[in-house]
């Protein structure tokens, strides 16, 4: 005969698993979202800096033509 003990406690213990293992899927994407904002924030910087650049170097390219 089967011990329903047993099959319950093991069960129990699966499902503390799984949680567990959900927690730590759910902290995962939490963090993920929060370094892709900022790494946003950065792309955002280097696109401005790069348009400075340009327009810094079209500049000095009109003024060596001089």
């Amino acid at each position: 005969m089967v011990d329903i003990e047993n099959i319950v406690l093991k069960l129990g213990q699966i499902g503390l698993w799984i949680q567990a293992v959900g927690f730590v899927v759910v902290l995962w994407i939490i963090i993920e979202a929060i370094t892709l904002f900022y790494n946003r924030k950065r792309r955002l910087l280097l696109i401005d800096i790069d348009e400075r650049l340009k327009r810094i170097e079209s500049k000095i390219n009109k003024f060596y033509k001089k």
